[in-house]
């Protein structure tokens, strides 16, 4: 659930599962995703396996890597690497793999 007392957090929405969470600004949106009790694929978390890539659908995020693991067209067409970006505003992620962890 979203602490409207903290100014750095953020709503994230993942798309298909329709799970939300709070991201803070300085925790990566894949480590709060796995707080939130949910899981993507991911390996590496440092931005080089693509694993955990996204899609972003609304909001924006800064990578914390210089040169993530994508290419300039993944980039313009709004994919991320969760697991080395966070949230600057609101966000909807499409996350087709997400799951709720301890669900079947």
């Amino acid at each position: 659930m979203l602490d409207t007392t903290d100014p750095v957090a953020h709503s994230v929405t993942l798309t298909p599962l329709d799970a939300a969470f709070a991201a803070r600004a300085d925790v990566t949106i894949l480590h709060a995703l796995e707080a939130a009790g949910l899981d993507i694929p991911n390996s590496c978390r440092n931005g080089t396996c693509r694993t955990c890539i996204c899609r972003l659908r609304a909001g924006s995020v800064r990578h914390l890597v210089e040169w993530p693991g994508l290419s300039f067209d993944e980039q313009r067409d709004g994919y991320i690497l969760p697991c080395v970006a966070v949230a600057q505003q609101d966000l909807v992620l499409e996350a087709p793999l997400a799951r709720r962890v301890g669900v079947e």
